[in-house]
């Protein structure tokens, strides 16, 4: 099998982030490009197939979102398996689409993703809703009683507004906010994503290539914060590609020394150490 020249996987992202419609399916392919290089055009096909196939095996039209949330339960958490468990939050795999497809196990996100893109195959009312630290799945109107949220992590339980505020509590110790059920966009989602990919390679610093793909690939995504220029030129040098690493960080010194010139300074005397690492 040969896989994706990474180039080329990161252009092909890049393209599709600035569609006018991003493909929330294809991003999270080919995100794993990087951490997987055996994943090629193939198996991007394959991927996209399975997702339609489970789509094909859901009821038609079997009602209003609470029927959809049942049905998507029934087919994707009970028949199949989908769900997580606390060891998939120390893997890479759970945040790569291709692999949670295979293994019916991944992140909170990853397995909603699963979710929305099946339901969104089928004609369900579907989006994913990004709870703070705990991604899930809403059907139905955002704004109304109408909608119903499900929890693909615990196999597609479908949580009442006291089950979303407990998460939300937990994991920040604030209650809910209606501003948190609404939908999150294509490239809201794969930026969460990306960002939980950063973290795990942040506490292995033996994949700082991991690392390093995921931030080319926030950098690939509009609207990208500055900082993850300077993450970028970090992860350079630490590489030893000492120029590129002191390239990246007079760039984005020059980005935040309109703001702070403090900080522009001092990452300018950065780029020169990481110069003189060449001598």
């Amino acid at each position: 099998m040969s896989g994706f020249d990474a180039r080329e996987a990161r252009e092909r992202f890049a393209e599709e982030a600035r569609a006018e419609r991003p493909d929330l399916a294809l991003l999270c392919l080919l995100i794993g490009a990087g951490p997987d290089p055996d994943l090629d055009e193939a198996a991007l096909d394959a991927a996209q197939i399975r997702l339609d196939e489970l789509a094909g095996q859901l009821p038609y039209r079997p009602g209003g979102p609470r029927a959809w949330a049942q049905a998507l339960r029934d087919l994707l958490g009970e028949r199949y398996g989908f769900r997580g468990t606390a060891a998939d939050y120390e893997r890479l795999e759970s945040s790569l689409l291709h692999r949670v497809l295979v293994r019916r196990r991944g992140l909170p996100i990853l397995l909603s993703v699963v979710w929305v893109e099946v339901a969104r195959r089928a004609g369900a009312p579907v989006y994913g809703v990004a709870l703070p630290g705990h991604f899930v799945v809403g059907l139905g109107p955002p704004d109304g009683e109408g909608q119903v949220l499900v929890d693909p992590f615990d196999g597609g339980r479908i949580l009442s507004r006291d089950d979303a505020d407990s998460l939300v509590t937990g994991a920040t110790g604030s209650r809910l906010e209606p501003s948190m059920l609404e939908p999150a966009e294509p490239l809201e989602v794969v930026t969460r994503i990306l960002n939980n990919i950063r973290s795990w390679a942040a506490a292995r610093p033996e994949r700082s290539d991991v690392a390093l793909w995921a931030v080319e690939l926030g950098l690939a995504v509009p609207s990208h914060p500055a900082l993850l220029r300077y993450e970028k030129g970090q992860l350079l040098v630490r590489r030893g590609d000492f120029l590129g690493g002191a390239a990246e960080l007079e760039e984005y010194a020059g980005l935040v020394e309109v703001v702070d010139e403090g900080a522009a300074e001092r990452v300018r005397k950065e780029a020169f150490a990481a110069r003189a690492l060449l001598n």
